[in-house]
């Protein structure tokens, strides 16, 4: 059983900054192809950002040059740096990976872009 949790979600003004996290029990992020995703109000969810376990990396168009995800391997962790933030940014973020044929994901992080 993997269990993904996020963090680092809130309220920010346009053009600001976030960093979310995504933790999971052992080792499991260091190795493993990592994804977030997000599900804005109305729509379905869709993919921001993954990273291969080779370190192989793919944005969404709406977020390159703006987004940043990274592994941090000493807190077991994949991070995304979100700057430039814009309203449309505003969604649950969701941090995903697959292990064993499983798919698995965290419980979210409400991200709001507002002025």
């Amino acid at each position: 059983q993997v269990q993904l949790v996020e963090s680092g979600g809130g309220l920010v003004q346009p053009g600001g900054s976030l960093r979310l996290s995504c933790v999971a029990s052992g080792s499991i992020l260091r190795f493993n192809a990592v994804a977030w995703y997000r599900e804005a109000p109305g729509k379905q969810r869709a993919l921001v950002v993954g990273i291969s376990n080779s370190g192989r990396i793919n944005y969404a168009d709406s977020v390159k040059g703006r987004f940043t995800i990274s592994r941090d391997n000493a807190k077991n962790a994949v991070e995304l740096q979100m700057n430039s933030l814009k309203p449309e940014d505003t969604a649950v973020y969701y941090c995903n990976t697959i292990v064993g044929g499983f798919n698995y994901w965290g419980q979210g992080t409400q991200v709001t872009v507002s002025s």
